[in-house]
């Protein structure tokens, strides 16, 4: 079992930089526009060939209500009828994607994100679900990772009961906070009510996991407020949850612009905030699992990282990295081999173009083989808090010293600090280090020298 995550606050000062979140390497701010629509049927068509398994992701973009500390691709309206011409594209998109695939590549992992996917009307989601059935293959016994982001504001037991219907198994439950005059700072007024109300529903109708979401970092939150936050969250038991530190970056996203900076809590309150989160969690049971993330001991992600299988891509921590990933949808980012590629995200141009019957493929990436064995190492790393150098060398035929003989300094002073071991056969990211993985991850990372380090948010 790994040890438990130790808190050192002059290193944290330290080490507490600007960087990718590593969904990805290369990460997406290197996407370009070289990569089109035929760089994706080719994957498709690799896809097809070797049977890969497939995980979808489908993007639904409308929320009714905007909340000032979201950096999603949304789309704020309550004209529900703005869906109908998304679904046709979409539908469109389903079709063009699914002809170049095997029908008999199973559907091992569908995750509905968003906007607010329950945004959708009831008779809009099953005629979703039958396009995406008719088209692809979806397992019928309950053994896929089905799961779907939920606004409990916007579900209640009879859209529970559909979901559930439609083959959903996981849920993932926005929360953040629940002081009210938080709430009222962000735009998001959500009662610890209506949150346990959804939580029994999906308990009642037996999906297989519940995630909860949690912010700390907005505005007029204490370590008081927070901590009592998480006291209830606790007692509603999520099988799962993702903690996040807000990054406010209200000239990247304009709806955080109507946050008033001054009633931001200060970074050494986001601290004490964070350190307070893993003590309770961790009192409660939960293991820390990496960036953000907690999950009960029982749970798949915890058993992977315990056994080194667990993976990252564009949907977080997951038990199926093997699988190829199709987004579906504006914005929606794909992963076929060694190709990144993404839909526009903007709504207009994805319906227009699909309305020609040619996808919205507007960037992206092929990896090299420098990415892929650095993609192999920070995976590892990020993942697992550990490399072992023998494993890396074996399937890139490389000697990991001489490769990356100029890393060494950079790692022997993290090792010197206490971040990691490291000797001639593997690195180990220490308790101390964990929280800091990130920054671990950054010195393989041949991109981030060119980069404006003001893209990304701080670590910790």
């Amino acid at each position: 079992m790994l040890d438990a995550i130790s808190w050192d606050t002059d290193l944290i000062r330290r080490y507490d930089l600007a960087g990718p979140r590593y969904t990805s390497y290369p990460t997406a701010v290197q996407f370009n526009s070289q990569v089109g629509s035929f760089d994706l049927f080719h994957a498709l068509r690799d896809s097809r060939k070797t049977m890969r398994p497939l995980s979808l992701y489908v993007h639904v973009p409308f929320c009714a209500n905007i909340c000032y500390y979201c950096a999603c691709n949304k789309v704020i309206t309550k004209d529900r009828g703005r869906a109908l011409p998304y679904l046709q594209r979409l539908e469109q998109e389903i079709q063009l994607i699914a002809c170049h695939l095997d029908p008999a590549q199973k559907v091992e992992q569908l995750h509905f994100g968003g906007g607010t996917p329950t945004f959708l009307s009831h008779d809009e989601l099953r005629q979703l679900m039958a396009q995406l059935r008719k088209h692809f293959n979806l397992l019928d016994d309950d053994s896929g990772d089905y799961g779907i982001e939920i606004d409990p504001r916007e579900a209640d037991w009879s859209t529970m009961g559909l979901l559930r219907e439609l083959g959903f198994n996981r849920v993932s439950i926005g929360l953040q906070d629940l002081d009210p005059a938080v709430q009222r700072a962000v735009n998001r007024l959500q009662s610890l009510e209506e949150t346990r109300a959804v939580i029994d529903a999906a308990r009642t109708l037996q999906f297989r996991s519940i995630n909860i979401d949690l912010i700390y970092g907005l505005p007029r939150q204490t370590p008081e407020n927070f901590a009592h936050t998480v006291d209830e969250v606790i007692n509603l038991q999520p099988d799962r949850l993702s903690v996040f530190n807000y990054a406010h970056l209200p000239e990247r996203f304009m709806p955080q612009r109507r946050i008033n900076s001054d009633e931001l809590p200060t970074p050494a309150q986001k601290l004490e905030m964070l350190q307070r989160t893993i003590e309770q969690l961790t009192a409660a049971g939960y293991r820390y699992i990496g960036m953000d993330h907690f999950a009960l001991p029982d749970d798949e992600l915890a058993i992977a990282q315990e056994d080194s299988t667990l993976q990252r891509n564009f949907q977080g921590y997951t038990t199926h990295g093997h699988c190829d990933l199709i987004g579906l949808g504006v914005s929606a980012i794909s992963q076929i081999g060694d190709l990144y590629c993404q839909n526009t995200s903007d709504l207009a141009q994805y319906q227009n173009t699909l309305a020609t019957a040619q996808l919205a493929t507007c960037r992206g990436l092929v990896c090299n083989a420098d990415d892929r064995l650095r993609r192999a190492v920070i995976q590892q790393l990020i993942c697992n808090f550990s490399l072992e150098f023998v494993e890396i060398e074996e399937v890139f035929n490389i000697d990991f010293r001489g490769y990356f003989g100029q890393l060494w300094p950079q790692l022997q002073t993290m090792a010197d600090d206490g971040l990691i071991t490291l000797d001639n056969e593997r690195i180990t990211v220490l308790p101390a280090g964990r929280l800091l993985v990130r920054s671990v991850c950054m010195v393989f990372d041949a991109y981030l020298q060119e980069l404006n380090h003001q893209r990304f948010s701080r670590v910790i």
